[in-house]
């Protein structure tokens, strides 16, 4: 079993320099390379895998609260599709991208995959665990309709 931890905002600041950071890595590498449609093609269908992931981890993590604070704990299971997302990004790359002549985009990319994973997988917890909260309502989407 993976170890607790509070459920924050804390890894927003990761998150962002992780996107800043991947953003950055992939501008380069369409800098450097002749990139046409399909090359944000690509990338488009990466980062919906990547958003998957996060979104089946995500269900993975069990959320409790305690002492007024929701806790969470990801699983066997959690990390299992950890390994699953980076070896599918890989697999992605090799099978799909070095096929069509956008040879290094998998490794251009893979700081944007892990930070839109991460992302989708620590808003899904977030919402769940205001969910739990007394009062508690979801993150996003929340329309506030008058009484």
């Amino acid at each position: 079993m993976l170890p607790s931890r509070p459920v924050s905002a804390s890894t927003l600041r990761l998150l962002v320099i992780l996107a800043v950071i991947g953003v950055l890595q992939t501008a380069q590498f369409l800098g450097q390379n002749h990139s046409g449609a399909l090359t944000y093609a690509l990338i488009a269908g990466s980062l919906v895998l990547a958003a998957a992931f996060g979104a089946l981890r995500a269900a993975t993590v069990k959320i409790w609260i305690q002492g007024g604070q929701a806790w969470s704990r990801g699983n066997w299971l959690t990390a299992l599709l950890w390994i699953a997302a980076v070896a599918a990004h890989l697999g992605y790359d090799a099978l799909v991208a070095d096929g069509h002549g956008s040879r290094g985009l998998g490794s251009a990319t893979v700081v944007l995959y892990l930070a839109i994973s991460l992302g989708f997988q620590r808003v899904i917890v977030q919402q769940r665990a205001r969910r739990l909260q007394p009062g508690g309502r979801p993150a996003f989407g929340h329309i506030e309709r008058p009484s």
